[in-house]
């Protein structure tokens, strides 16, 4: 019988797979972990400049992690891994319900939903984000955690476009939980853009105090 919620424990391998591989590669420097909740549903925020963002907060968060990830790249036996530690496929071209209910599930489970609110690579400043993050996060009363990932890409020595230097530094600074929704229950159209623009205020002064923390 195929589960209907993606695999708990196949999380927790893939995050134990992420220690391995970016402490392998890069020199991470975690502050704030302790910041996500031992336990519960929680919604993990995270700002796209690499490639390397979801690995590294995969590897460097205290609990396994359930990204939505693009469904290109669930392409042969890197699809079937993907899944197989616990991760969302969903097509970024339209309303994905499959993607939505699976996602739905992980947090109604109690479990760590990931999400890039940019929706896509690019500048990595919460500039510009999609109504989803807002979606998943009132309807399910989940807490938000910001996560902001600080690497340089314009380092020598680095070997793939998007990828910082390896064994350069990666600074993951985790922010503090917080509610997206008003109190109200509201699930309207009007009450999503609110928590969006709430959001996107948190995230932003998130990433601020990250910088100043690190010096990036």
């Amino acid at each position: 019988m195929t589960e209907t919620v993606p695999s708990r424990r196949g999380a927790e391998v893939g995050r134990r797979i992420g220690v391995g591989l970016m402490y392998g590669l890069w020199k991470p420097r975690v502050l704030g972990a302790w910041k996500v909740p031992a336990s519960g549903p929680v919604i993990l925020a995270v700002n796209h400049s690499h490639n390397v963002d979801g690995p590294m907060v995969m590897g460097t968060a205290p609990r396994g992690t359930h990204f939505l990830i693009k469904k290109e790249a669930f392409v042969g036996p890197l699809g079937s891994f993907l899944t197989g530690i616990g991760q969302l496929e969903v097509d970024r071209s339209t309303a994905d319900r499959t993607a939505i209910t699976k996602a739905l599930d992980v947090l109604a489970a109690g479990g760590v939903l990931g999400i890039f609110p940019e929706g896509t690579r690019g500048e990595g400043d919460f500039a510009s984000l999609r109504a989803g993050l807002a979606y998943f996060a009132v309807r399910s009363g989940a807490p938000i955690v910001p996560v902001a990932v600080l690497g340089s890409t314009d380092r020598p020595g680095r070997l793939i476009k998007g990828l910082p230097a390896l064994r350069s530094r990666i600074d993951v600074v985790f922010g503090d939980p917080f509610e997206a929704g008003d109190g109200s229950g509201r699930r309207t159209r009007k009450a999503l853009d609110e928590a969006t623009l709430r959001i996107q205020e948190r995230l932003t002064g998130h990433l601020e105090n990250a910088r100043r923390l690190t010096g990036r």
